[in-house]
């Protein structure tokens, strides 16, 4: 055997008896150390939640102040009222019925029980505990912030006659209308993303109803339904940020 081919037989044999190491370009550390430095569910959460949740609410406060203060006298804010009277000047029986039944699967009681039922039901069909704190996570964030907002921003509510009884807190923003956009939409956007339906949006159309109510209902002006669709659409991307895994190729 001739030395060269000797030479590679030995080079062969020490290359299968090395002890096999990280393929090149894999770089960093093992998997199982990668894995211990992620950050956890809990503490993503936590991290995630508190800046943009005060964000949100300095932003609500601010258009609360320029809706009920710099801008008061300047259109269309300057306008609101005359919106309010004419929805009010066409009231009818039927229309009174329907908005008052709109009204109400929108309060606190309604819709605490409507998404308690939202989470427990996706906590029971998707089998995780993700989207069912989503909805939970969405939810508070869209309270805590509104409680802020009217205790900081004091708006009256629209002169006419009102037709549901005017709880302690400011007309800006309406609380309704975010509630129901934290919960239909939360709802819609689980539904779209598991199943790719695209139907699943008509569920928006409630939180339009429901803004829709508590204008003709004489209970709040139209920016305060319009604050209130920004608030709950917030809510909700703090909330998918914080608490939902990204989707493949890492968007959200």
């Amino acid at each position: 055997m001739s030395r060269w081919k000797a030479a590679t037989i030995r080079d062969v044999h020490l290359l299968r008896s090395e002890p096999k190491t990280a393929r090149p370009g894999a770089g960093g550390p093992p998997a199982r150390a990668r894995a211990g430095t992620r950050d956890k569910p809990g503490r993503r959460i936590a991290v995630r939640i508190p800046a943009p949740t005060l964000l949100l609410g300095a932003l609500m406060v601010a258009l609360g102040w320029v809706v009920t203060r710099v801008l008061a006298h300047t259109w269309p804010f300057n306008g609101e009222d005359a919106v309010d009277r004419a929805l009010a000047a066409h009231r009818d029986g039927a229309l009174d019925s329907v908005t008052g039944v709109l009204s109400t699967i929108a309060d606190t009681p309604c819709t605490i029980a409507l998404a308690a039922v939202a989470i427990l039901g996706a906590r029971r069909l998707l089998h995780q505990w993700r989207p069912a704190a989503f909805i939970a996570v969405g939810l508070v964030i869209e309270v805590g912030v509104f409680l802020i907002t009217t205790l900081l921003v004091h708006r009256a509510r629209p002169g006419v006659v009102e037709l549901d009884h005017s709880p302690p807190t400011s007309s800006f923003p309406s609380g309704h209308t975010a509630a129901a956009v934290v919960v239909y939409g939360a709802v819609a956007f689980l539904i779209a993303r598991r199943t790719g339906r695209r139907q699943a949006w008509f569920l928006l159309l409630m939180p339009a109803a429901v803004a829709f109510a508590r204008l003709y209902r004489g209970m709040h002006h139209p920016s305060d339904v319009v604050a209130g669709f920004i608030l709950g659409a917030c809510a909700l991307v703090i909330a998918a940020h914080a608490v939902l895994d990204p989707l493949p190729g890492g968007r959200r």
